[in-house]
């Protein structure tokens, strides 16, 4: 029997169906199993319904596609691209919404290098190619129009009433499954990310001029602040993929943070939780305002935020950048990429070490003007290639995983290359400190926290980005830092001590708008003093 003897339409799209259920959806098969295997005898029963299910749907809407001209480059590029998503779904464990698409589009090419590897040539090779290359060398034996269309419709009926009866007996079964289980739909490929990248895509065609609303246009400084004698700057560190668990200042048994615990005056905070789970959304997230239950992305991008009401309010605003852009908060104040420099010593292989953020910072500090405030925004931890973080006089802990297929390196290998770039974050860090405490001329601060955490493997689920309801907790408890300079708690009223009390209280991300203001002593409507950690700290 040939291999590419012609097949009829309704052959080709039940085989491709059969196809894409059992060689392309493996996570969902893998989640199913998980969730059955508690139902006794009527485990195999609800797996075989949801086979039925999605066969049905997958001939359904091929069926559709399958015409003369039309079948086969539509097929084609499905199958490459279902491939691609197929490999980093059982690689990472990751889920697929629109948040997940617009990370890859966001994605800045020196992290599009790191995740490129052989094993996802081979993979794409062998569910895109090649079953894509089959496609093209087999024969559809199409009937003549009239009775083609017949047989078409014949078919579709099929499929339909295969799906309404399966909802039908098995409706109660289905509503349990996704009621309680709603993960299920960002791990059915194709449909996952076909329609995420139609949300993304209906989100980035929106023509509409972008109104921009203002935000705290009446802030201004509190009158304390005419006995200023020194200038002030407040300093943001926006961190990258760092978990609060993996902080030794919270208890971690390796001591990742040896340069921070030997900082006098540090404020260590154990209990904080990030507004999402991917720099796309925690970011503009924690500078909007708005909070984490009302956040919501085009409506953060059509307003004003923090950095907005601190430039109304007077102060000098600088985004200095190490990773793949602002996402948006930055848009009117000064910005510089830092990323791309070419800075011997700090910057190699088309990317740069975080010291870079603190290149040309005692300069700044030294003739600063007005009083500031600078965002320094890490490349931090961001897997998947973490040995490529940090310098090698980082590399404390060894051996270290040296691919992007973390598959294939233990999960101690992993944690090791992780936690060296928690260790190069705590130089940074500590660096800036001894930056900022150097210049006596200038009431100093330092808030550090980082956007998102990250899996390291755990139930086999790699790096970050899944969806907030389902995402573990090493993805979303993130580490958080303060310091301030004596100069700072005198002449803005923060009281270290009251402040050390607070450590393990829970706070979250949405509390940065609020205690920014709150600290630099900002007075405007939108200033919410119930979400300031600094409120009953100052005085």
């Amino acid at each position: 029997m040939s291999l590419f003897r012609p097949l009829r339409p309704e052959r080709m799209t039940l085989l491709l169906s059969l196809a894409l259920i059992v060689f392309y959806n493996v996570p969902f098969w893998r989640e199913m199993g998980r969730i059955t295997a508690g139902l006794g005898g009527h485990g195999p029963v609800l797996l075989a319904e949801a086979f039925v299910l999605l066969l049905a749907f997958f001939n359904l809407v091929l069926a559709l596609l399958a015409w003369p001209y039309v079948f086969k480059p539509v097929m084609t590029l499905l199958l490459v691209c279902t491939a691609f998503v197929t490999y980093f779904m059982n690689q990472y464990g990751i889920m697929v919404d629109m948040h997940m698409i617009q990370n890859v589009f966001q994605t800045d090419p020196a992290e599009t290098r790191d995740l490129l590897t052989v094993k996802m040539g081979l993979f794409a090779l062998g569910l895109g190619v090649l079953p894509a290359l089959w496609l093209w060398k087999t024969p559809i034996a199409y009937r003549p129009p009239l009775r083609e269309l017949g047989v078409r419709l014949v078919t579709l009926l099929v499929s339909v009433a295969v799906l309404l009866g399966v909802v039908f007996f098995a409706y109660q079964d289905f509503a349990s499954l996704f009621r309680n289980n709603r993960q299920l739909r960002l791990i059915v490929t194709p449909s996952n990310y076909i329609q995420a990248t139609n949300s993304y895509l209906r989100h980035v065609a929106d023509s509409s001029p972008v109104v921009v609303t203002p935000l705290g246009t009446d802030a201004k400084k509190a009158s304390s602040w005419a006995a200023h004698q020194r200038k002030t700057v407040l300093v943001v560190v926006v961190g990258e993929t760092a978990r609060a668990d993996h902080f030794a200042l919270n208890g971690y048994s390796r001591d990742t943070n040896p340069q921070l615990a030997k900082q006098a005056g540090l404020l260590n905070f154990t209990n904080v939780r990030s507004c999402g789970t991917e720099t796309a959304v925690s970011v503009p997230c924690m500078f909007s305002g708005m909070g984490r239950e009302q956040y919501a992305g085009d409506a953060a991008s059509k307003r004003e935020n923090l950095l907005d009401v601190l430039k109304h309010a007077g102060f000098d605003i600088l985004w200095r950048d190490n990773n793949s852009g602002c996402k948006g908060v930055c848009n009117r104040v000064a910005y510089e990429d830092l990323a791309n420099l070419k800075t011997p010593g700090l910057c190699d292989d088309g990317e740069c070490y975080d010291d870079i953020l603190l290149d040309g910072l005692k300069e700044r500090l030294q003739n600063l003007q007005h009083d500031s405030v600078i965002v320094l925004h890490q490349k931090g931890s961001h897997g998947p290639a973490y040995y490529k973080r940090y310098p090698k006089s980082f590399e404390q802990f060894t051996p270290v995983c040296r691919t992007s297929e973390l598959s294939q390196c233990s999960q101690q290998d992993i944690v090791n290359g992780f936690d060296n770039t928690i260790r190069y974050t705590d130089h940074v860090l500590s660096g800036l400190i001894d930056l900022l405490r150097a210049d006596a001329g200038v009431n100093s601060g330092m808030i550090y926290l980082s956007d998102h955490g990250e899996s390291l493997g755990e139930n086999n689920v790699y790096l970050h980005g899944m969806p907030y309801l389902f995402a573990p907790e090493a993805q979303k408890h993130i580490p958080a830092v303060m310091w301030f300079s004596d100069g700072f708690q005198k002449e803005l009223g923060v009281n270290a001590r009251c402040l050390a009390a607070k450590k393990d209280q829970a706070w979250s991300q949405d509390n940065l708008f609020h205690s920014v203001l709150g600290v630099l002593g900002v007075q405007t409507q939108v200033y919410d003093a119930k979400l300031d950690l600094f409120q009953s700290c100052k005085g």
